[in-house]
């Protein structure tokens, strides 16, 4: 038994299912968690020694690789100084500082400590604003683990093949409507039975937790006309595409400017991080300016605020970081696409910039219904026959490979290789 197998056995006597997060469980690809044990740039070290070239990213904060200098300097650098405090500090006003110059339409932000933080404190703050009650999401998109939220989601319930999750009040469940993802006119219809009620929508602007789904042209912007239309608020949920798909987020890349926003994972560098943020007025009932009240002792802590102004100076300050990114994407994307179609294997590999994520399915994913056809199974032949050469995905169809600055064009030629190589050996 290795050292991983030994410390996944001693996990599940003191952790639900040996894990703190459900899908690191690895289940859906019929496989035990790899326990990480360091990493460097594009690659982790397990427990056991074995080097993997990462595309999981620690689900997304990793944009410039483990380990950055930069980023590893300024936590070590801010916690010598002190881990916490609960006052203010000035990080938190650079980080909000900077945030507000570089996406478009956000006049103040609040930190958090978390992406399920952020996204229900931004739905208490449309609702507290709007006097509504109602939230609409899309079904396969997920926005952390509140309550509220946990209606037809995606990402970890989706691979455990959980519509909802227990524990949620019926009366809590209620409050928020779900539409199919890129379908505006069910939106319509939503909005014609009760638009006096919907205090926002909230969206991925690319769906990234039912794999990686682009919206639809006009899909945004319709979004948009409707909530505006209706004196209801959008919120773009960019806890993922926040400073990935662009240095100026969704938003910024597509040109359409929601509400409120909320931030999470490279706002972070790495280290558990937070924000809402929006228009002055409607983050201005935040208590103490206003009724709506949320609060955080850690909020704003001045390690995860070091890392995090790391990461995003670094991304502002390398003016080729971004189409770098691009090309990596473009590469691995039509890469593995040929790979599949030259040995006759149904897969849609579709994706944005850093994004990328392999449906098993014969035809393109706009939707979650459409994710939800993906051979799962075939999916968990490509996971093992990529994991034992060394190349680290995703245990689940539902997520996205993520790309970073630090992996070379080698690492994405020999994924492609790789992946060509199973195919003829049967394996996938």
């Amino acid at each position: 038994m290795g050292r991983g197998e030994e410390l996944f056995a001693e996990a599940q006597r003191y952790i639900p299912g040996g894990v703190n997060s459900p899908v690191r469980a690895f289940r859906s690809v019929g496989s035990t968690p790899v326990f990480a044990a360091r990493g460097k740039g594009a690659y982790i070290w397990d427990a056991d020694g074995r080097r993997y070239t990462d595309y999981i990213g620690s689900w997304g904060p990793l944009i410039l690789g483990h380990a950055f200098p930069a980023v590893t300097e300024a936590i070590c650098e801010a916690a010598k100084n002190g881990a916490t405090f609960g006052l203010p500090t000035e990080r938190e006003v650079r980080m909000a500082r900077l945030i507000t110059e570089l996406v478009k339409g956000v006049e103040m932000v609040r930190m958090v400590s978390s992406g399920t933080e952020a996204v229900l404190s931004a739905i208490r703050a449309a609702r507290g604003f709007t006097g509504r009650e109602l939230i609409v999401k899309f079904s396969g998109c997920y926005h952390g683990h509140s309550d509220s939220m946990l209606v037809k989601a995606g990402s970890g319930l989706a691979t455990a093949g959980i519509p909802d999750s227990a524990g949620v009040p019926a009366g809590t469940a209620a409050g928020t409507l779900t539409c199919r993802y890129n379908d505006l006119e069910e939106m319509k219809e939503i909005f014609a039975a009760g638009r006096d009620k919907i205090a926002a929508v909230v969206v991925e602007p690319v769906g990234a937790n039912m794999g990686v789904v682009l919206p639809a042209p006009g899909f945004l912007e319709g979004l948009r006309e409707i909530t505006a239309a209706a004196g209801s608020l959008l919120i773009f949920d960019e806890v993922i595409t926040g400073f990935r798909v662009s240095l100026n987020c969704a938003s910024g890349y597509f040109g359409v400017t929601p509400d409120l926003w909320t931030f999470g994972k490279i706002i972070g560098g790495g280290l558990p991080v937070g924000a809402y943020g929006g228009r002055r007025d409607v983050m201005s009932v935040v208590a103490p300016l206003g009724p709506v009240y949320q609060a955080g002792t850690l909020s704003g802590n001045p390690v995860a605020t070091a890392a995090g102004l790391a990461a995003l100076e670094t991304l502002k300050n390398d003016s080729g970081v971004y189409r770098k990114l691009s090309e990596k994407g473009e590469k691995l994307r039509t890469g593995l696409a040929s790979v599949f179609k030259n040995h006759g294997i149904e897969a849609s590999v579709q994706g944005l910039e850093s994004l990328a994520t392999v449906f098993f399915t014969p035809a393109p994913v706009s939707s979650y219904d459409d994710a939800k056809k993906s051979d799962t199974a075939r999916y968990a032949r490509f996971w093992k026959s990529m994991e034992k050469r060394g190349i680290l995905l995703a245990p689940s169809q539902f997520e996205a490979i993520f790309l970073s600055a630090a992996h070379s064009e080698d690492d994405i030629e020999y994924f492609i290789s790789a992946a060509d190589e199973a195919a003829r050996a049967g394996e996938i």
